[in-house]
C-alpha cells in the first residue's frame, strides 16, 4: 500500500539502463559486479512491474492499453524468472526490461490522464552521474 503512494526514483535507474545498454564488446567488470547490477535492475523491474499492474488495474478489462500492459507483464514475469548470470548479456537484458516497463507505465499514465504527457526528457534526458563519476550518457 505504501509503495503505491510513493513515486518511483526513476532517474538513477534510467541512467543505469542507458549506461548498461551503451556497453559494447569487451567485459571490463568482474562477474560479481555484473551480478550486482543485474540484481539491482531485477529488483527495480519488479517494483516498476507492480506499478504497471496497479495502473493497468485502473483501466477497463477491455481496454487496449490494459491488454498491452498484460502482455508486457507476462513477458516481464518470464524474463525475471530466468536465472541471473554475471554477464553483460544478462545485465543488458534486465536493462531492456526496465526500459520496456517504464515505457508501458508512461503509456498507461497517458491513458489514465489524457491531458497529461509522458515525463519530460524520458529516455532522452541527460543523466547526472548518479552511478559514480563515470561518463554521463
Amino acid at each position: 500500500m505504501i509503495e503505491s503512494e510513493l513515486p518511483l526514483d526513476r532517474e538513477p535507474y534510467e541512467c543505469l539502463v542507458k549506461t548498461v545498454l551503451a556497453w559494447t564488446g569487451e567485459n571490463t567488470l568482474a562477474v560479481r559486479d555484473y551480478e550486482q547490477i543485474a540484481l539491482q535492475l531485477t529488483g527495480h523491474a519488479r517494483t516498476v512491474a507492480s506499478d504497471v499492474q496497479r495502473r493497468a488495474d485502473q483501466l477497463p478489462r477491455s481496454s487496449g492499453p490494459r491488454a498491452l500492459a498484460d502482455v508486457v507483464l507476462r513477458e516481464a514475469e518470464g524474463r525475471l524468472s530466468a536465472t541471473m548470470e554475471g554477464t553483460v548479456r544478462c545485465v543488458q537484458n534486465r536493462a531492456r526490461l526496465v526500459r520496456a516497463l517504464y515505457e508501458r507505465l508512461d503509456r498507461l499514465e497517458a491513458a489514465l490522464a489524457p491531458e497529461r504527457t509522458a515525463p519530460e526528457g524520458g529516455w532522452t534526458g541527460v543523466c547526472r552521474g548518479a552511478f559514480g563519476g563515470g561518463p554521463q550518457v
